[in-house]
């Protein structure tokens, strides 16, 4: 696995690394692989995803009706 090293990293930044890491229950490098992770690939929320997809096909026309029928209460007996 590749290894990065970081040089000349503020000693105020560090201190901020590690409090973070320490916040989130991880070790200093942990918390660091943490972010840089996040930074480069960050999350997209799969109704996001869909969104997109739907703009990259130039929209996409959904006809669905509401079922406006009162739903019954459930029975625990």
């Amino acid at each position: 696995m590749p290894a990065v090293t970081i040089r000349n990293l503020p000693e105020e930044t560090h201190r901020a690394l590690k409090s973070r890491a320490a916040q989130h229950g991880r070790s200093t490098e942990s918390e660091i692989r943490f972010i840089l992770e996040a930074a480069v690939r960050p999350r997209v929320a799969f109704g996001t995803q869909l969104a997109q997809i739907g703009q990259d096909l130039g929209g996409i026309e959904l006809d669905f009706k509401r079922d406006k029928t009162p739903v019954a209460a459930a029975s625990f007996e």
